[in-house]
Formats: structure tokens, C-alpha cells, sequence
């Protein structure tokens, strides 16, 4: 089996826009920007943010009404 590990994508969009999107080791995607970026530099920090975070990042069950 060719495991591989989760991976950041960075693209750009049609409007020429740089996004992320996280691609879990199965090949899906799980995670994405949300939002365009202006530059590459941006978008890198946007994955910076999101890995910081994230460890820290609690779980908030919404429940139907």
C-alpha cells in the first residue's frame, strides 16, 4: 500500500485567486481556504494559521432545533 501524508494544496482559482485545500492521506479532501487569496505569501500564511490553531481548536456540538 503507498501510504502518503496529508497534504496542503495550494492553486490558483479561476478568478486567479491562490487557495489551500488539506487532502487527507486517503486522497479527500477534508479542509479548504474558504476564500482566495491576493498572493502566495498570503495563502502560506492562511496554512500557518490553520496549523496553529488547530491543536488548540475546540469541538462545539450544534444541536438541531
Amino acid at each position: 500500500m503507498n501510504a502518503r501524508k496529508p497534504t496542503f494544496e495550494v492553486f490558483q482559482d479561476n478568478a486567479a485567486e491562490w487557495r489551500w485545500r488539506l487532502v487527507a492521506s486517503n486522497g479527500k479532501i477534508i479542509a479548504d481556504s474558504g476564500e482566495g487569496y491576493q498572493s502566495k505569501q498570503g495563502v502560506k500564511r492562511g496554512i500557518e494559521s490553520v496549523k496553529k490553531s488547530a491543536p488548540r481548536a475546540e469541538v462545539e456540538m450544534l444541536e438541531n432545533k
